[in-house]
């Protein structure tokens, strides 16, 4: 076989570089694809449509009198909380699902067509966004009839749902990396809620942060979801913006930032 030339090698990389445009085009289009893939496994939706039903009345009628008094007092705490525990553990599927894919040998073909080398990943977390409104849906939804009513307005509530939405998909960016450093989704599915049990539950989700001793109180005031949590709790209960909102889009925007080109070097080496 005659060796392919230095010169015929770099044609072919500049050939193979996708711009800016295209990439999201791309992307686009296996979001797409990713959809298709939910309408004909319908099931792929029962985590964000049974969990914010189930875990917002369980919490509020369980917890509720003997955290806040009553189950109305509790409503404002206890519903940011639910969305983001609900989305971020959404995100873990992100994950599984690509390293399912990836041992089905579905981005073997991918690899192999004209298209950037990201849009596979990044169009498979965009189908999932999908997901996370259906969540934010639901679970402002069942607030609302149990009596939860935001008192940061209707803008205030969807600004809260749209700043949840941005974190949950820059989060689902870590649960990707472990999809493609994972020999098996079972391992991926057993690293992220190893990873993201104590982080939701030693936090300002379900409890204030002032009950729990003082060494965890410090863990959970600087612990991300809090941030994340507090945030969607000052625009829908009293429709400001504050440090916490501001933290928590600059941790997003880190996490894109670190664990995209990584999770796309690794998956272009092991897919």
């Amino acid at each position: 076989m005659k060796p392919v030339s230095p010169q015929l090698e770099v044609k072919r990389q500049h050939k193979n570089r996708t711009s800016v445009s295209q990439a999201v085009r791309n992307s686009l289009t296996m979001a797409y694809r990713g959809l298709l893939k939910v309408r004909r496994t319908p099931e792929q939706l029962f985590d964000v449509t049974f969990q914010p039903i189930i875990f917002t009345l369980m919490f509020t009628y369980i917890f509720g009198g003997a955290i806040a008094g009553n189950v109305h007092n509790y409503l404002p705490m206890i519903i940011p909380g639910i969305l983001i525990q609900t989305l971020i553990g959404a995100s873990v599927t992100s994950g599984v699902q690509l390293r399912d894919d990836m041992d089905k040998g579905v981005f073997d073909r991918f690899k192999s067509l004209p298209i950037a080398r990201i849009a596979p990943l990044a169009g498979a977390l965009l189908a999932d966004v999908v997901r996370y409104v259906i969540a934010t849906t639901l679970t402002f939804a069942m607030g609302f009839l149990i009596g939860y009513r935001p008192e940061g307005g209707i803008a205030s509530v969807a600004l809260a749902g749209v700043f949840a939405i941005g974190c949950a998909w820059a989060v689902s960016w870590i649960f990707a990396f472990f999809g493609v450093i994972a020999r098996h989704a079972a391992a991926v599915q057993g690293i992220s809620m190893l990873a993201l049990f104590p982080l939701m539950f030693v936090s300002n989700a379900f409890v204030p942060i002032k009950t729990m001793p003082d060494w965890l109180q410090w863990i959970a005031k600087v612990n991300p979801i809090s941030h994340m949590i507090a945030a969607v709790r000052e625009l829908t209960n009293h429709g400001t913006i504050g440090t916490d909102f501001v933290l928590s889009l600059l941790g997003a925007a880190a996490i894109v930032a670190i664990f995209a080109p990584i999770t796309v070097r690794v998956y272009m080496r092991r897919a």
